[in-house]
């Protein structure tokens, strides 16, 4: 994917040829001339990425890099996250940690969040990578919904940190709360530095 493969407007996120840490700052990343790369703006908050296509069951394969402390999210349909976190080194990780499906939230509290098997996070600064296969919710002739959406597999950096895990509905920060067959690919801007590249969705 290319950034014209995403609506506009796309605010200040830009492309380059490379990213690593700040040697100043770890909390920020620099970023070096060339194309591939997508950088959520120099500041790091962002608006999101909302792909201009939508779809239903995918395979998405793509690389990531976070700074020290940065957070963003990979929303399926632009509803279910996997969390995208500086979580380098945690020993027991939750739902809001690297790989995780971030939780639901019901305006007081939030609730059904799954945490990854195990931390498979790198360092900041580090390329990583993330593979995804979903399904999404299934609906019947009157719209009522006969299946949650699933993660069937989610390998963070070649290892399995979710095997078909159901999400009984849309993550906290989803691009909005109702559920339907098809949705765009979101990825989150405003949450701190975060570069992405090698963005492949495939129908399935």
């Amino acid at each position: 994917m290319t950034l014209d493969d995403f609506e506009a407007p796309i605010g200040e996120w830009f492309e380059c040829g490379e990213v690593k840490l700040n040697s100043v700052d770890a909390k920020r990343l620099t970023s070096l001339r060339g194309e591939g790369v997508f950088v959520n703006g120099k500041a790091g908050r962002i608006i999101n990425l909302i792909s201009k296509e939508n779809f239903q069951d995918v395979h998405l394969t793509l690389e990531f890099m976070v700074s020290q402390g940065s957070n963003s999210g990979v929303y399926l349909q632009g509803r279910y996250e996997i969390q995208i976190f500086d979580s380098w080194g945690k020993e027991n990780p939750v739902s809001w940690d690297c790989g995780g499906i971030y939780a639901r939230y019901d305006g007081t509290k939030t609730y059904e969040g799954i945490a990854p098997l195990t931390n498979a996070c790198k360092a900041p600064g580090e390329w990583q990578h993330l593979e995804i296969e979903f399904n999404a919710p299934r609906f019947n002739a009157n719209g009522e919904k006969t299946k949650h959406a699933m993660f069937k597999k989610v390998k963070l950096n070649g290892i399995t940190v979710h095997e078909n895990a159901a999400v009984t509905g849309p993550t906290a920060s989803s691009l909005d709360e109702i559920e339907e067959p098809l949705g765009p690919l979101m990825l989150q801007g405003d949450h701190g530095p975060v570069a992405y590249r090698n963005i492949v969705i495939t129908k399935r």
